[in-house]
């Protein structure tokens, strides 16, 4: 098929209703397309029967995960553009199939993308799942799936800092800088002092129980479903000599019962947590705080939906990245925080500060990228790069946001502890 790539251009804008803002190239070498854009490349027809067969998000990462698609130019500008046709359509009118125009452009499409049915999924996605959402065994797999892809792989993108969630930025700051920073706004924000006992509630690697035991001078448990994480947390904390200011389990947030603890930090977990199980999380944690208490919950946030009652979860995230993570909106969670029983105080967004740690995460995939795929798979390797960099795009565009909610434990008494000016973020 010697013209390929203007074949389905064609078809493509024809089932839009809009320009293909992207060039193309095709498995039979042929472009066509606006130039100076990045080129969406087409290795081999099986992506077309992988986007038929699914349309929209989960297609397109499918065929991307097995390399059939790829992107030469600016990734950020290219999932841009797809944005606009994929994750952000309901801005778009849709083809009806009733229409002569739409159907024959489907049959023309189903030729050129030869025999089906497509391809089984690629390795690296999640299989069909059953269940309950959200019970202790089915969150152990979720959390393994994403944790436990290897200590070596996660060093290679996250850098020297080892933490997994948004930094907190100034301007010319490194990453470590801007990690370090983050970590010591959530001591300063929990006032934390030496010789209290602090919960980390989804652990990860131990950054934020060494940053907090070293500077601050607290006992700190920490929690993680990973055993991969825990092994390493618990190398660096002896690497550190502070094997008796930290413990580090491996232990569900709904098993721990050895509270009361002064202050608890959940920073990028409570994701994890689900619609159905947030209020048992906001209460458990509420009863593991003595009176007086601060929690520290840094927690992706989506903008609300027209249906409320539903929790939001992405395809392409659910299937290759977090099984079974769900996104509300911050007012749901301030909500069900306060239901619980906690008194919240302080709502900081620093949305664009997750846009620029994703950016420098992408960065350091690339630049170690034959590295990252030896220690991984190509299609892990490039299942990160998809999800790090549309998601930076999300942040920069206001799809999602993320949010530090300070919340006490008030007495009876009222008093909470919180100078008058809370926002110095000082005792």
């Amino acid at each position: 098929m010697p013209d390929a790539a203007q074949r389905l251009t064609t078809l493509a804008e024809q089932l839009l209703g809009a320009e293909l803002p992207l060039r193309l190239r095709a498995w039979d070498g042929s472009e066509y397309g606006p130039p100076n854009t990045p080129t969406l490349v087409i290795r081999h027809r099986r992506a077309l029967r992988r986007i038929l067969f699914r349309p929209g998000e989960l297609g397109l990462a499918r065929a991307w995960v097995a390399g059939e698609i790829d992107v030469e130019g600016d990734l950020y500008e290219a999932l841009g553009a797809i944005a606009g046709l994929v994750w952000e359509r309901d801005d778009l009118p849709g083809p009806s199939l009733r229409d002569a125009h739409t159907r024959a452009a489907v049959r023309e499409l189903v030729r050129l993308a030869g025999p089906f049915p497509p391809p089984p999924p690629p390795r690296e996605e999640v299989r069909r799942r059953s269940g309950a959402l959200h019970t202790k065994i089915r969150d152990r797999r979720a959390i393994s799936h994403h944790y436990d892809v290897g200590n070596d792989f996660y060093e290679l993108v996250l850098g020297p800092s080892m933490v997994y969630s948004c930094a907190y930025w100034t301007d010319g700051g490194t990453l470590e800088d801007a990690q370090r920073d983050k970590l010591e706004l959530v001591c300063r924000k929990l006032d934390l002092t030496p010789g209290q006992r602090l919960l980390d509630v989804g652990c990860g690697w131990g950054s934020m129980a060494i940053h907090a035991a070293r500077e601050h001078g607290v006992r700190v448990v920490g929690i993680t479903l990973s055993r991969e994480q825990a092994t390493y947390a618990r190398k660096r904390i002896a690497d550190e000599g502070l094997t008796d200011q930290i413990e580090i389990r491996v232990q569900d947030y709904r098993d721990v019962r050895d509270g009361p603890h002064d202050a608890i930090s959940s920073i990028g977990m409570a994701e994890h947590v689900g619609s159905a199980r947030y209020l048992e999380y906001a209460r458990d944690l509420h009863a593991l705080l003595k009176p007086g208490g601060r929690l520290l919950n840094h927690q992706i946030a989506r903008r609300p939906l027209a249906d409320e009652s539903a929790y939001s979860i992405d395809e392409f995230i659910d299937a290759y990245v977090f099984p079974d993570g769900e996104l509300s909106p911050v007012g749901s969670t301030v909500t069900q925080l306060e239901t619980a029983g906690f008194e919240v105080r302080d709502v900081e967004s620093i949305r664009e500060h997750y846009a620029l740690t994703l950016c420098r995460w992408v960065a350091n995939l690339e630049a170690n990228w034959p590295q990252a795929v030896r220690l991984s798979s190509p299609g892990r390797a490039r299942v990160w790069r998809l999800y790090m960099a549309a998601s930076a795009l999300a942040f920069r565009r206001n799809r999602i946001g993320v949010n530090q909610v300070l919340a006490v434990r008030t007495p009876a008494s009222g008093t909470s502890g919180l100078p008058l000016r809370a926002r110095t973020w000082k005792g």
